[in-house]
């Protein structure tokens, strides 16, 4: 055999070497990358197409594999996939490595911090260079601009500060029509209407205050039936002060809740007599440091009480119909009231109360007479149109009173 030919063999096998260690390590760093995608979660498999534009939708399997297929693009003769093999041959270190060399090049970091390829040693010290900077920069903003919040806390919003919603007084005077007549609940039973005037002012305020503690999660009926058992037992601060526990638990059972009402009523005989001459605190502030008095019952009784607002008292009815309306985009009852304050013109805000909490109550409660206020009023499909809106399903309670007719000839007389 001549030397050419040993050498030509020479340089066959080193190929066929090479050839078959290139083959090895792509089919290894195939198998890690499948690995991979089966450890990681569907929304991470999503993001990592998105971040690729590649469609994300479709099932687990689907996405996973539409991600193989990307960076295992043998249709072209070149793998994605390169791993360094002149490190230690070990089964283990070939691990770190794929796992290292495949998280470095296509998974973002972002998705599994858990196989990090930072050591360590350097984690310590990038976190030490962050710190480090953070505080300049927060030391540099505070000199700069002392009196600055951060910009995470959530900014109050003030009074007048919001645009209203669009055709609010259209939607607001048609509400102002339906309760013209005040015949809801809270009309002859609620916390401006069952209060004793004729006993002079404390005892008219101190009512008032009893009205809205005994009305959390009680209906006006209920509340109006037990205010005038209280008052034919004597309804005034010195009064309550002096009756025993178990007799005043005894003439609100009726209310949700007595027992513990019939605590902060004591309570609050025992303050207002010791701190306010036996009348009630002339300050929403002071009023919600009363023990079961929040802002939604001060800010009414505020109202009712003292005749000033200076803040909207919204309850359930309101804090649903109004989100119904799209008027606010509110997740608490609190949250409705800073956002109607902030668009609603100041001198509806004492009024604002009574009209929504009783339209509430009648489009809840009452549905067959708000249905025929509204088609005798002014503007019939509009008002039924607002009864669909917070809730009342028209044509339904319409079939069950016998006025499918009266209603379609309203609602098809306007298409």
């Amino acid at each position: 055999m001549t030397k050419s030919s040993l050498k030509q063999q020479e340089q066959n096998r080193d190929s066929n070497s090479s050839s078959s260690s290139s083959s090895d390590n792509m089919m290894r760093g195939k198998n890690v990358m499948t690995q991979q995608f089966l450890t990681m979660t569907y929304r991470e498999m999503q993001k990592l197409c998105k971040q690729n534009g590649l469609a994300a939708n479709g099932t687990k399997e689907v996405v996973r594999t539409r991600l193989l297929n990307f960076y295992d693009d043998t249709t072209t003769g070149k793998s994605k996939y390169f791993l360094d093999n002149s490190k230690n041959n070990s089964k283990n270190n070939k691990e770190e490595e794929d796992k290292e060399y495949l998280h470095k090049k296509y998974l973002p970091r972002t998705l599994d911090s858990r196989h990090s390829t930072v050591p360590a040693k350097e984690k310590t010290t990038i976190t030490a260079m962050k710190t480090t900077r953070s505080s300049n920069n927060k030391n540099a903003s505070s000199s700069s601009t002392p009196s600055s919040s951060s910009p995470r806390k959530k900014q109050k919003i003030l009074p007048g500060s919001l645009e209203p919603p669009n055709n609010w007084e259209v939607i607001y005077s048609i509400v102002e029509e339906l309760r013209a007549d005040k015949s809801a609940p809270l009309d002859t039973d609620g916390g401006e209407a069952v209060p004793e005037r004729h006993l002079g002012d404390k005892v008219y305020r101190f009512q008032v205050l009893v009205a809205l503690m005994l009305s959390s999660q009680t209906k006006d009926a209920v509340v109006g039936e037990t205010m005038r058992i209280l008052q034919k037992h004597g309804l005034t601060v010195d009064n309550i002060h002096a009756t025993d526990a178990k007799t005043l638990n005894a003439l609100i059972r009726k209310v949700g809740f007595h027992n513990n009402k019939t605590k902060y009523l004591k309570q609050v005989a025992e303050i207002l007599v010791r701190d306010y001459d036996s009348d009630i605190p002339p300050t929403v502030e002071e009023m919600m440091k009363l023990p079961g008095v929040g802002p939604k019952m001060a800010y009414i009784i505020e109202n009712v009480a003292f005749g000033r607002s200076t803040g909207i008292g919204v309850d359930t009815h309101m804090h649903r119909i109004f989100n119904d309306l799209k008027w606010v985009q509110s997740k608490t009852p609190e949250q409705t009231r800073e956002q109607l304050e902030g668009w609603l013109p100041f001198e509806k805000w004492g009024e604002v109360n009574m009209l929504w909490v009783g339209f509430g109550q009648e489009s809840q409660q009452q549905k067959e007479k708000i249905i025929k206020k509204a088609l005798r009023c002014s503007r019939p499909v509009e008002a039924l149109n607002l009864l669909q809106t917070v809730g009342v399903d028209v044509i339904k309670e319409a079939k069950k009173l016998d006025l499918t007719e009266e209603v379609e000839k309203f609602w098809k007389g306007n298409e």
